[in-house]
Order: C-alpha cells, then structure tokens, then sequence
C-alpha cells in the first residue's frame, strides 16, 4: 500500500456542514456538476432525512477518499447498504484507499444486517467495474430511468 501505515489512516463520519463543504473538492471530483461546497451542503441536509451518510478517509491530514451511503430495504434486496458516491482523490488513486473505504463500507453494512451492498456506476467505467468486481461485487441487473426534462 505504498508505505501507507494504519496508523496513518482515519475513517470517520462527516457530520457537520462545515465537514461537508471541505470535502467539496474531492466530491466534485465525481460529481462536476456540483456548483459549489453551498449546493453540496444543501443537498447533504436534504438527504440526510433519507439516512444518506458520508464517510471519508484521511492519510495523515489530508482527505483522500469519500463515501456517501445509506441503509435501506426493499422486497428485492431484503436490507441493503446502498453506496450513492465512492471516490479517491485523483492524485491518491491506486493507493489502497479506495479499497479501505470499500472494506470499511461492507463491514459496517454487515453489521447492520444488510444482506448486500449495492451500487450503480456507468456502463463506460470500466475501470471502476474492475475495482467492483475485486471486491466481490457482480453486475446484476440494468438501471433504466427516465430523465424529466
């Protein structure tokens, strides 16, 4: 893991709004169309309602990988953890990060009792499949959804 030592890593909540808007530059790494750390901290609050969680990982002070998550059920899935944002730092990537997060996200759903953890990613994120299926997540189903205009 590139030298990167336990002690090094934190992962932590990010529960405040002060928290979400220092995580805009990293989460506007995945999400462009995010005008600013105000329009992330807005929907942050909205959602939060939904049980939307953020996560993040820091390497000894800076933040290098993100999460966004929440617990749910359905007739599908049973209870699930579904993963609505994943993204290491650009400069950080292939670092092992992406894979600590990706750890830290199935042991905690496990413990909730989710009986998976689910998430969508596009079809031309090949590289992201590849991370996907490593860690033992397979594609089964398509999304289809209609955008309104």
């Amino acid at each position: 893991m590139n030298g990167v030592t336990a002690e090094q890593i934190e992962i932590r909540g990010i529960d405040t709004p002060g928290d979400v808007a220092a995580a805009f530059p990293l989460m506007h790494q995945l999400r462009p169309h995010l005008q600013d750390a105000d329009e992330l901290v807005t929907r942050w609050q909205r959602q939060t309602g939904d049980g939307y969680r953020l996560v993040g990982l820091w390497n000894d002070g800076p933040l290098v990988a993100l999460a966004g998550y929440r617990y749910a059920e359905n007739l599908v899935y049973g209870p699930y953890c579904y993963v609505d944002d994943l993204v290491t730092d650009a400069a950080a990537r292939s670092g092992g990060y992406g894979q600590m997060l990706m750890d830290w996200l199935k042991t905690k759903a496990h413990a909730q009792g989710c009986a998976r953890l689910v998430l969508d990613t596009p079809l031309d994120n090949v590289l992201g499949h590849r991370f996907y299926y490593r860690n033992g997540l397979l594609a089964r189903a398509l999304r289809f959804n209609y955008v309104f205009d």
